[in-house]
């Protein structure tokens, strides 16, 4: 069965950095990206940033400059780096990719279960 684990959420200060990882859980065929989206209460989730199968990112407005996605295909990993943290970037971030599970058309889209990044002093 697959899964995303997320990991590397937690308490920081302003100005502070920490790094979230996605990891997928179980066999797949290709992982065709996607990326990390944060939901803070009496909010809409919101796209943080994306990175396409190719590699190329995209960042929220919010965010660039600051946050920066990767991928370790190798790991079956995806990252996302986040410096220069505000106290605005408080939520839970959830990693969403879109994954093939064998070969052939079809893909599936997998959420994490969330992890909270709080940025407080």
């Amino acid at each position: 069965q697959v899964q995303l684990v997320e990991s590397g959420g937690g308490l920081v200060q302003p100005g502070g950095s920490l790094r979230l990882s996605c990891t997928i859980s179980g066999d797949i065929f290709s992982l065709n990206a996607k990326g990390w989206y944060r939901q803070s209460p009496g909010k809409q989730r919101e796209s943080v940033a994306t990175v396409t199968r190719g590699g190329t990112p995209t960042y929220a407005d919010s965010v660039k400059g600051r946050f920066t996605i990767s991928r370790d295909n190798s790991k079956n990993t995806v990252y996302l780096q986040m410096n220069s943290l505000k106290p605005e970037d408080t939520a839970v971030y959830y990693c969403n990719l879109e994954l093939q599970l064998e070969a052939g058309p079809d893909s599936y889209d997998f959420w994490g279960q969330g992890t909270q990044v709080t940025v407080s002093s």
